[in-house]
């Protein structure tokens, strides 16, 4: 069911379409969180370890195509916010067309590199030939990824966050399933893991296309919706690309950690990081979910050109989802521990301990990551991407520093100050634009 986020109650709106966003992201994390949870208990720790050594690789490609299927829809749905059917038809024509021929070319750089790169970051030998047994399948997996979150993030454009999560959700489901099945009966070993999320994405992005088609007429391409593609490709490409390579530069970061992470020369703390990762992308879920809302609330409304409504949005969504990290980041400072003995088991004490120190660190600074995701959001909803880039180098940045520098001194402690660090200084860059950027929209407004 579309919806138009131009009119209503600001607050009320963004709410409504975020908690379909908080809990497909929170279905999506929860079979992740399965692959960890099924390879680390019936494989092994060194298992897990392949497999969260892996996380920092996986996010530079895939994070790319997440945050490019997010920019292609930009286009879309300010589109849709201006009342111009039309040119949402022929801006998903275009997306289809950037989005195969992207998706292609990353397909085949990211296979042919990825055991090159897992030396390069010095994966442990014990953990190598899994590891990438597991990334591989992952990466020949993208066409898939890329018809999953392009469709879904196509009917996010037109304001249904309800349908996506429903294919999400059936798309969690299958993942355990085929976790099981690959691991447990087929004992295909870590790969297994890999196999059962492609084959998931597979079939959700699959049952997406008879519903688009029956529910969002303004998404059925025609076949005049295809003339001229070429001369689209640019303005979908200036906002999805930015978008892109933004993820990507931040997930670059997180290629450094994982090297200095890999320098510890310890298996148990590559181990406790992936435990402590994966409850913190639970913990930060909502700030995430309410950074996408505010993509697709800004684009409609500056398509329909109501800047009011824009910074009303923001406050709102700020107030809200600051109480949120609040909550959410004293559950990780207090009971961390007991969520990563989940991950790891009740002999592994050492693990257990560095998996909860990471957890305090990054579970205390979760406000300043709650504005982050609306300002950078907002920002990109708006059309600017070149500031949110900006501020993903300041990220990248402030990542190294912390891998480089702070492990010397105090040891995987340091290493956990990596994110805080990073989300402020994104914060800088990004508050300044978005306060800038409203007032110049509402300049804009008052002198037209």
């Amino acid at each position: 069911m579309t919806k138009n986020l131009t009119v209503g109650n600001p607050a009320l709106l963004i709410v409504g379409f975020t908690l379909p966003l908080l809990i497909g992201n929170l279905f999506q994390q929860f079979y992740n969180m399965a692959d960890a949870l099924i390879v680390g208990r019936t494989i092994g720790i060194l298992a897990l370890a392949a497999v969260g050594g892996t996380g920092s690789m996986n996010f530079l490609v895939l994070g790319f195509m997440i945050g490019f299927t997010q920019g292609l829809s930009i286009i879309t749905s300010q589109r849709f916010g201006a009342g111009d059917m039309t040119g949402v038809r022929k801006s998903f024509a275009a997306s289809i067309v950037l989005g195969g021929i992207v998706t292609v070319a990353l397909m085949a750089a990211s296979v042919a590199s990825a055991m090159p790169l897992l030396r390069l970051l010095n994966t442990p030998p014990d953990i190598i030939d899994a590891a990438y047994s597991y990334i591989v399948v992952i990466y020949w997996g993208f066409p898939a990824a890329l018809l999953f979150n392009l469709l879904s993030n196509m009917m996010r454009a037109v304001g249904d966050s309800v349908t996506p999560l429903i294919f999400l959700v059936i798309a969690s489901v299958l993942n355990i399933l085929l976790d099981f099945a690959f691991i447990l009966w087929f004992h295909t070993g870590v790969e297994g893991a890999a196999y059962a999320t492609v084959i998931a994405q597979v079939i959700s992005g699959l049952l997406c296309i008879p519903v688009i088609a029956r529910k969002f007429p303004m998404l059925r391409i025609r076949k005049e919706d295809w003339k001229d593609v070429g001369a689209r490709i640019w303005e979908h490409g200036r906002v999805a690309f930015p978008m892109g390579f933004q993820m990507s530069i931040i997930a670059i970061g997180a290629v450094t950690v994982t090297f200095a992470l890999n320098n510890l020369k310890s298996s148990i703390a590559v181990a406790a990081y992936t435990a402590a990762q994966k409850i913190d992308m639970v913990a930060t879920m909502p700030l995430s979910s309410f950074g996408v809302a505010m993509t697709t609330y800004s684009a409609q409304n500056y398509g329909a050109r109501k800047i009011d409504r824009i910074k009303k949005g923001i406050l709102y969504c700020f107030a809200i989802s600051g109480t949120f990290s609040v909550v959410t980041g004293a559950v990780c400072f207090f009971a961390g521990q007991y969520f990563s003995g989940f991950f790891l088991g009740p002999d592994q004490a050492e693990a257990t301990a560095l998996s909860h120190t990471y957890l305090k660190v990054n579970g205390s600074f979760y406000f300043s990551l709650a504005w982050l995701f609306i300002a950078r959001q907002s920002l990109q909803g708006l059309g600017n991407s070149v500031v949110p880039t900006l501020a993903g180098i300041m990220e990248l940045l402030m990542r190294v520093f912390a891998a480089i520098l702070l492990p010397g001194f105090f040891g995987f402690a340091g290493l956990c100050f990596a994110n805080p660090l990073a989300w402020f200084g994104a914060c800088l860059p990004l508050t300044i634009a978005t306060v800038l950027t409203i007032r110049r929209l509402g300049r804009r407004r008052f002198l037209a």
